[in-house]
């Protein structure tokens, strides 16, 4: 009896024991269960929330602007004289005066070297003097024949005595005058290759003669911009020897034959020169002028959006963006010229644009407004286009 009792109490007690400690556990972490609960509950919250957020996407905007973008082509050339010769002797001689100093200017019609004349004045004087006699000749036989004397062949044999007697003279003056070498054109004279003394012959290299002002600049371009290229067209010439400068000119001449090596074509230029600070055979890099646009509609690079082979952009209209296809033109200065596709004071966007589709509602931040407001004001988004 005693053992049946004891063992009663015995489990009685591992009852209530099991029974404390599950309220103990339960009263210690009563947050637990409430916190999974909140947990599913703030997650179910934040999906209602993400499926229902209609907000509009924030991006950087700016608008269409216009600028003056001249159409160019860029090319490189070298310098030319305007007039170029080297000064050559046509009759031997020894050189008897050099009336220049290497690198002055000299005038048109100006003595430059001077070339012994004793054997060319020699002759002449001979000739002179059979130009004398012969016409004494001719004179007498024109008295004899009006006179009957003399037949109608001597009087024609005089007059041709005279007339070769008239020719050696002039033969020999215009000798005397090649020992004289005059410039040809106003210009700079270059550096001589001979000196007093020297016996030069026919055809030798004396001085070189540049006409420097203007110069002229020939460069190519290739075949396919034959048709934009026209004379009178301006250019501007930048060198690397003078890097700061640039030079005006104006298109002169093409030269009709396409070149078969470069299928290129040959322009000529003309370019003032009036410092002389150009001088020829100097490397240029020519911009030719094609067509001088004034209204060209101009966007920021960044604003493009390219799909294949074409280009896009984000207008938006209403605070919502639409995309646009368009035509690019030339790129300049981080900015892209835009044929067609958008207008005059269009709003575009330039940052965001992974985030748009069509349609989507956004809240601009124009960027161009924000660079030209003072310092500390605050940006103010563009207004829609209707």
């Amino acid at each position: 009896m005693n053992k049946a009792v004891a063992g009663a109490l015995g489990a009685l007690c591992l009852g209530l024991t099991a029974a404390g400690g599950y309220w103990y556990g339960a009263a210690r972490s009563p947050g637990a269960a409430g916190s999974a609960q909140s947990q599913v509950a703030g997650a179910k919250a934040s999906a209602g929330s993400a499926k229902g957020q209609t907000g509009p996407v924030a991006v950087e905007s700016t608008r269409v602007t216009t600028a003056s973008l001249p159409q160019t082509i860029t090319a490189v050339g070298s310098l030319r004289s305007d007039e170029s010769v080297t000064l050559r002797p046509e009759v031997a001689g020894r050189i008897t005066e050099i009336l220049f100093q290497e690198g002055q200017r000299v005038a048109k019609g100006a003595t430059l070297v001077r070339l012994d004349p004793a054997i060319n004045l020699a002759e002449l004087q001979q000739a002179r003097a059979n130009l004398t006699l012969a016409r004494g000749k001719y004179d007498r036989a024109l008295d004899l024949a009006a006179r009957n004397f003399i037949s109608g062949q001597a009087k024609d044999d005089a007059k041709n005595n005279l007339d070769v007697a008239q020719g050696a003279v002039a033969l020999n003056e215009a000798r005397l005058a090649k020992t004289e070498l005059k410039a040809p054109f106003s210009g700079i004279i270059g550096l001589r290759v001979v000196s007093v003394g020297d016996y030069v012959k026919e055809g030798a290299d004396l001085v070189n003669l540049e006409a420097i002002d203007p110069l002229k600049v020939d460069f190519r371009v290739p075949e396919t911009f034959m048709r934009q290229v026209q004379v009178g067209q301006s250019i501007e010439v930048a060198l690397d020897a003078l890097p700061g400068k640039s030079y005006d000119g104006k298109v002169i001449a093409m030269n009709p034959l396409v070149d078969a090596a470069g299928r290129a074509i040959v322009i000529r230029a003309q370019v003032r020169n009036q410092d002389t600070a150009l001088r020829p055979g100097m490397f240029a890099r020519v911009t030719l002028i094609t067509r001088a646009e004034k209204d060209a509609l101009m966007v920021p690079e960044e604003a493009l959006v390219p799909q294949g082979t074409e280009q896009y952009v984000f207008r938006l209209v209403d605070g919502k963006a639409g995309r646009v296809k368009v035509e690019t033109g030339q790129r300049r200065d981080g900015k892209v010229e835009i044929l067609r596709g958008v207008g005059k004071d269009d709003v575009v966007v330039t940052a965001g644009q992974s985030k748009l589709r069509e349609g989507t509602a956004v809240r601009a931040f124009d960027v161009g407004a924000a660079r030209e407001a003072p310092a500390g004001a605050k940006p103010v988004p563009p207004a829609p286009k209707s």
